[in-house]
């Protein structure tokens, strides 16, 4: 990953004004399926699912909206591909793996390999900015000195560079979103699910943040990006999935 700017600093991309024109996938990564979904339902409870028969495919190096009102399964679904949930019935398959055929301890590999970002954040407050950043480094038995490197260069990208001591509390929402997308990408994964990421910012920082994760997408990671904005979805020419009623309708 090569970020040279501080995105939450710099002016918000042209397509605030226009559409900014269809997503091309990085001339070096080649057309490949890393998620593909087959009817795949799931359930909280017996008799009542809140995914019914999702079949979808989403490439490596695109960037997807997945759109619909509160309750429509987004979140569901984002969890379904993140393996966080495992589908009632259906395939998920994740890197060309059928992930249905996985035994438990065989499942953290494959997660290891998505980033999640959620609205309410999930920071930990008893641990500072670049504590909750190098968490998942940490946890991965990376060597403090690298993690303190990676750490840095991301709490820089995203314009945070001097704050790495502070704790979540003294931060506004849209510094603690920063915190959270660092925290997400800072193992480089393949693909990066973003759950109503800029819910609770206001206008100008939503498009500030869709300015920060397509230039992820451009350097080459896979985005889904959960929204009910459709404004904001209509300023972006990138594909969407659209959910209603736990069902797929485009």
């Amino acid at each position: 990953m090569h970020l040279s700017e501080k995105i939450i600093e710099s002016k918000p991309a042209a397509a605030a004004k226009e559409p900014s024109g269809v997503a091309k996938e990085p001339s070096s990564v080649a057309k490949e399926q890393i998620v593909r979904l087959e009817n795949a339902s799931m359930g909280y409870f017996s008799g009542q699912e809140v995914l019914k028969d999702i079949s979808l495919s989403i490439d490596r190096g695109g960037f997807y909206f997945l759109s619909g009102v509160s309750g429509a399964g987004k979140s569901s679904l984002l969890s379904l591909i993140a393996l966080s949930t495992r589908p009632t019935r259906g395939i998920v398959r994740l890197f060309g793996t059928d992930t249905t055929q996985l035994a438990r301890h065989e499942l953290p590999a494959l997660r290891r390999r998505v980033g999640m970002v959620f609205q309410d954040y999930r920071l930990l407050d008893h641990l500072t900015v670049e504590e909750n950043v190098g968490l998942p480094l940490k946890m991965a038995g990376e060597e403090k000195k690298k993690i303190a490197a990676k750490v840095a260069e991301l709490l820089e990208w995203v314009g945070l560079g001097a704050y790495h001591k502070a704790r979540p509390e003294v931060l506004s929402g849209g510094q603690k979103q920063r915190v959270a997308i660092a925290r997400a990408v800072v193992t480089r994964p393949d693909m990066l699910l973003a759950d109503e990421p800029s819910g609770n910012l206001d206008a100008s920082l939503r498009i500030r943040f869709m300015h920060l994760f397509e230039t992820l997408h451009k350097d080459g990671m896979t985005v889904v990006f959960a929204t009910h904005d459709e404004t904001l979805i209509s300023m972006f020419k990138y594909p969407v999935l659209k959910l209603k009623d736990g069902r797929l309708i485009r």
